[in-house]
């Protein structure tokens, strides 16, 4: 086309708008449309990936899982003897789900929770093969688990990089919801990530998955698993347009370790990490910091963490050097180690900034924290009269209870009114700090609160049982 025809060298003068006008009567600026738009068309076609061609490519390589379990004896039949295949042994179907094949030999991956409880697992293959699997070992921390079935030359999924996988990019669920073997669906990566409270942060799509999805794979448009299916979000039981899937390296990486040993090893610190309150943020003067840390609450009797020397109240702000970003973080960062190892942690205790050194145990099956103990009510000793603006009667600790705290001390709330009840603070909890000041007995809480202006809310480090906590005793009225 002259440059003169160009539409992005029209000037705006006179003789611009004149020769425009005659295109337009003529017709020619519809004609080149009618010539561009199908050139765009073809273009836009040319960039949506075939997705036919790589269902064909991949599709081998999910299986259906169903499973077994063995049935009941059942109940007793009166002057009739029960026939053979009602005996004790007998299988009953328990569940189905999906599945990938990670080598030729025949691993292969699903959930845990797709097998959990089953007898027996059968893997079906895209050419009604069917095969009964050993299952190697299952995590349900991550929901990932490794079955084996006896083959050679299997089609294999190739594992993708989810570093490489972008918010917004195609991808593909194949698997066998309600049943339905094979089914395909199709959505895009909404966020990568996703906190929703499980062991790892999942890959979010809306991608349709309902129940039989479950362990199957997430595709990318190069034909790679990229996350294992595993959860949907929704108030009624099915689909509604939030799904997530476990991102591969993670699943890889917990699968390696069921290959290795049938069990996935954990790190063990032994402390029970929450959210930083904000109000101890404040205090502590840690509001402008990048990350959030962790608030330890709890510090497991005997564990790693209290050999280490870490207390309750302690907020961690770095594990080894590297900034922890909230609680599940950091749990999942303890868990990653190796146990035995060394670590350092950063941490801020009541305002002070320190390192703390402790050794990894190995994670129990069943890690669990300790409970409070039943509060019981005693005569109220005399104590400290100091704290009565905010509504508090404190008084030293027994020797028992001094051993129990495995701290610096304390001194145990007596009785409560005013601020003190309002904030939830109850007889039996014992204030470790004021602000940040350790109080080790009756006579320093007396010292620190000597200093404190009485005309504003009390900022304490409170133990309950095993619990710490961080409150703002307002005054009473």
């Amino acid at each position: 086309m002259p440059p003169s025809l160009a539409i992005g060298s029209v000037k705006t003068n006179l003789d611009s708008i004149r020769r425009l006008a005659v295109l337009l009567a003529t017709g020619t600026v519809l004609c080149l449309a009618t010539l561009v738009a199908p050139l765009a068309a073809q273009a836009q076609a040319r960039e949506l990936p075939d997705f036919a061609d790589l269902v064909d490519r991949v599709g081998p390589a999910v299986v259906n899982i169903r499973t077994t379990e063995r049935s009941g004896e059942g109940p007793r039949m009166p002057f009739r003897r029960r026939a053979p295949s009602l005996q004790q042994s007998d299988e009953v179907p328990r569940g189905e789900g999906s599945g990938f094949i990670l080598s030729a030999d025949g691993y292969v991956m699903t959930n845990a929770h797709v097998i959990a409880g089953a007898s027996e697992v059968y893997v079906t293959m895209t050419d009604k093969r069917e095969f009964k699997a050993k299952i190697i070992g299952s995590d349900e921390r991550t929901d990932v688990a490794l079955v084996k079935i006896d083959g050679s030359g299997l089609p294999v999924l190739r594992i993708g990089d989810v570093n490489r996988l972008r918010v917004g990019e195609w991808v593909v669920a194949i698997g066998s919801p309600f049943g339905f073997d094979n089914t395909v669906t199709l959505g895009i990566v909404s966020a990568k990530q996703r906190e929703t409270g499980s062991e790892v942060p999942l890959l979010q799509t809306d991608v349709a998955v309902n129940p039989g999805n479950s362990g199957g794979p997430l595709i990318n448009i190069r034909g790679e698993a990229v996350g294992v299916n595993s959860q949907i979000y929704s108030p009624v039981g099915s689909y509604v347009g939030i799904s997530f899937a476990i991102p591969i390296d993670e699943a890889m990486r917990i699968a390696d370790q069921l290959k290795a040993g049938g069990r996935v090893v954990r790190g063990y610190l032994g402390i029970l990490p929450i959210e930083v309150p904000r109000e101890a943020a404040e205090e502590y003067g840690l509001t402008k910091m990048k990350n959030r840390g962790a608030f330890v609450s709890q510090v497991v009797k005997g564990g790693p963490a209290e050999k280490a020397g870490l207390q309750p109240g302690d907020i961690v702000l770095a594990l080894n050097g590297k900034l922890v970003d909230g609680p599940v973080e950091l749990r999942r960062a303890l868990g990653i180690i190796k146990p035995g190892s060394a670590i350092v942690l950063q941490i801020n205790r009541r305002g002070k900034a320190m390192d703390i050194k402790a050794n990894l145990a190995e994670m129990p099956a069943q890690a669990a924290a300790a409970s409070a103990p039943e509060r019981t009510e005693a005569p109220e000793p005399k104590g400290s009269q100091a704290a009565k603006p905010w509504g508090l009667t404190v008084t030293n600790l027994s020797e028992t209870e001094r051993q129990a705290t495995r701290g610096p001390g304390g001194v145990k709330v007596t009785a409560v009114a005013g601020g003190a009840e309002a904030a939830g603070v109850r007889a039996g909890d014992v204030i470790l700090a004021v602000g940040s000041s350790d109080v080790a007995d009756l006579k320093q809480f007396d010292a620190v609160l000597a200093k404190i202006d009485k005309t504003k809310p009390l900022p304490v480090t409170l133990l309950r049982g095993e619990w710490a906590q961080f409150v703002r005793i307002p005054l009473g009225k």
